[in-house]
């Protein structure tokens, strides 16, 4: 489970320095069921980094396909998908189903690892009682982070890409959120951070303190948006996809693209440019 598959499409090219402004996506797509209209955005958004969650990979709800290899090859993109959950009920012993993150990037992606939160809600771990069919959604593994650094003609960014805990309650959200943050101090501080994905819990009522005090800044406003879409007649989206920057940079044009109905959640995107 802790395997990190690969792949690199981004052409060879010489670039003798960085560019004025690298543009980032951060999207959970739900795991690609609406794959054509995934491709089609991040197409026309010509993002850099895409930091993808929910992403499948032989999944028989998705049609068997690599889902990050598909988005990386149609984009001339490299990418690192990492493990989250083997979905039982989605493939077999001879074929297994996988559901995690994957991060892509116009520009090489080396040292990717991943973070297996120590606190998991495990409500999803296989039952006796309980058969490998859909609606009980029977896993093996466990919420992660997926970080990878990407090397920027020479300027180096790490990406954190994360799905926290859909169960529980959001002091088990916080604990993983603190052990994303204790990696991040091991970085170097010349690097430029993005710790972005999705959060399953509205930042901007605690957890918002914990990303300040380690020097982050929200990358897009997403505290005046939903990032999901309704669900029902009377729920409305929620404020659970979040992404966080830190660094010596900026962040300019920063949205919720709202109008992208590809997922049950909206794709956040903004832009970074040396301070």
């Amino acid at each position: 489970m802790n395997e990190i598959i690969t792949g690199n499409f981004a052409p060879w090219r010489l670039v003798l320095w960085p560019p004025a402004s690298i543009q980032v996506v951060d999207w959970n797509i739900d795991r690609g069921l609406q794959l054509s209209g995934i491709i089609d955005f991040l197409g026309k958004a010509n993002a850099d980094i895409v930091i993808l969650q929910e992403v499948d990979i032989n999944a028989r709800r998705t049609g068997h396909r690599n889902i990050a290899q598909e988005i990386a090859r149609q984009l001339k993109m490299n990418y690192v998908f990492g493990r989250e959950f083997q979905e039982l009920a989605q493939g077999s012993k001879g074929s297994p189903a996988y559901h995690g993150q994957a991060t892509l990037s116009r520009w090489p992606i080396s040292n990717p690892r991943l973070i297996r939160f120590r606190k998991q809600s495990n409500f999803w771990q296989p039952r006796w009682y309980l058969p490998q069919i859909e609606p009980f959604q029977e896993r093996l593994g466990g919420r992660i982070a997926l970080i990878a650094d990407l090397d920027v003609a020479g300027e180096k960014v790490v990406a954190y890409n994360l799905h926290l805990e859909s169960r529980g309650n959001d002091d088990l959200r916080l604990s993983q959120i603190d052990e994303v943050l204790s990696d991040t101090k091991i970085q170097d501080p010349n690097s430029l951070l993005i710790v972005a994905g999705d959060f399953n819990l509205d930042v901007s009522k605690r957890a918002g303190a914990f990303l300040t005090r380690a020097g982050f800044c929200e990358a897009a406003p997403i505290s005046s948006l939903p990032t999901t879409t309704p669900r029902g007649l009377f729920e409305a989206g929620h404020q659970i996809d979040w992404a966080f920057v830190s660094g010596p940079l900026q962040t300019e044009s920063g949205r919720v693209h709202t109008s992208v109905k590809a997922s049950d959640h909206y794709p956040i995107s903004f832009s970074l440019r040396r301070a």
